[in-house]
């Protein structure tokens, strides 16, 4: 990036300050539009000046939703595992992070399998619904799963009617962090909310759950409101992604 002048130096010193970094993906937002730059930086660093959680725990915030299936914005997850290690993370909690944020391709299930048994219902094939009482291994892995995880919900009961094996090779799964991790309950469910109210997942269900589960674990308001806010900034990856492209094609047009 050329020399900047005066009104961008002090906005990228600004956005250090606030964020605690810089990367070359701010270099053309930058360059193309001081103003939109400066609205953002703002926009960005409210829950870094007003929050509450520790910088590590913001970071791995950020790295949660990059990370996610439902995003893979690879150039942000790694920024950010850069900035946690930075701030005091260590390898096994960023792993953890990722191993949390690695099941959430469970929703497939867990949206699919109701509408499943709905459409059984309204087509005269309630019969195959399997809805009695469950058997004794069954009630056994229900157990496990609610003392690993310290919840249940409704949906699992119907998994386990229609496949236990598969619900139990998922909480075998869910639950390694859960039983070999360091990161706590609460920041455990303070990622799933992240990952749930992700604008490229908003899968409300599982968001209304670990807010819940977040609040029994003594979650405050401010931490979960901070998480939303943290969260928040993911459409900005159209700008990041979008400006480099438009630079580069305007240089191949002669325009730049």
């Amino acid at each position: 990036m050329a020399q900047l002048d005066a009104q961008r130096q002090k906005l990228k010193d600004d956005f250090i300050a606030a964020r605690g970094y810089w990367s070359e993906l701010w270099d053309g937002v930058l360059q193309l539009s001081p103003e939109f730059f400066e609205a953002y930086s703002v926009f960005s660093s409210v829950p870094w000046k007003h929050g509450t959680l520790p910088p590590k725990i913001k970071e791995l915030i950020y790295v949660a939703i990059d990370a996610s299936t439902t995003h893979l914005y690879n150039r942000g997850t790694r920024i950010h595992i850069a900035n946690a290690l930075q701030q005091g993370a260590t390898r096994d909690e960023v792993m953890e992070v990722l191993q949390i944020v690695s099941v959430l391709g469970i929703h497939t299930m867990s949206t699919g399998l109701p509408i499943l048994i709905d459409e059984l219902r309204k087509s005269g094939r309630g019969a195959e619904v399997k809805d009695g009482p469950l058997s004794a291994e069954q009630e056994r892995l229900k157990r496990q799963f609610v003392d690993n995880r310290g919840y249940w919900n409704p949906v699992w009961e119907q998994l386990l009617q229609h496949s236990p094996e598969f619900f139990d090779a998922y909480s075998r799964l869910s639950s390694v962090p859960w039983q070999h991790g360091t990161l706590g309950a609460k920041l455990r469910e303070l990622i799933y909310i992240a990952i749930d109210a992700a604008t490229t997942h908003l899968y409300l269900p599982g968001l209304r759950t670990h807010i819940r589960n977040a609040l029994g674990h003594g979650a405050t308001v401010a931490e979960i409101m901070e998480v939303l806010e943290l969260t928040s900034v993911l459409g900005i990856h159209t700008i990041t992604e979008g400006v480099p492209a438009l630079l580069d094609e305007a240089k191949k047009a002669g325009l730049a």
